[in-house]
């Protein structure tokens, strides 16, 4: 028996910082953009998901426990986007390392301070 959540539909960021946290995600990852919205931008992930940015009344500052939740954004080859986005000025606080169950991880921080990871499952991981 199915449980009752069958996937991630989205994930939503939200931000004091909406034209630095968009400009990030669009112009340095690259992330197509699904929709602009006052104070809220969507960007197209694969099969049909969403990472968006948004204000917040609440949100205040750059994140203050940057660890609590992470955000993995799946790519196929972890060593390329890696040299694109350190080109690209990406500060990575952990370089590409393969993990005990066979992919890869690198991760860095998004303006906010979000703790943001690059990951490669096994069946693509290089030798």
């Amino acid at each position: 028996m199915a449980g009752i959540i069958s996937s991630l539909a989205g994930v939503i960021i939200w931000t004091d910082q909406i034209e630095r946290m968009a400009a990030f995600y669009r112009d340095v990852l690259e992330l197509p953009v699904h929709s602009v919205r006052p104070h809220f931008v969507a960007f197209e992930l694969a099969h049909g998901a969403r990472l968006s940015v948004g204000t917040h009344s609440e949100v205040h500052g750059p994140a203050k426990e940057s660890v609590r939740v992470t955000v993995n954004l799946g790519v196929d080859d972890i060593h390329t986007a890696y040299r694109t986005l350190l080109a690209r000025g990406v500060v990575f606080v952990r370089p590409p390392e393969r993990e005990h169950w066979g992919g890869w991880v690198a991760s860095f921080r998004d303006p906010d301070g979000n703790l943001i990871q690059l990951l490669q499952p096994p069946e693509t991981a290089p030798g």
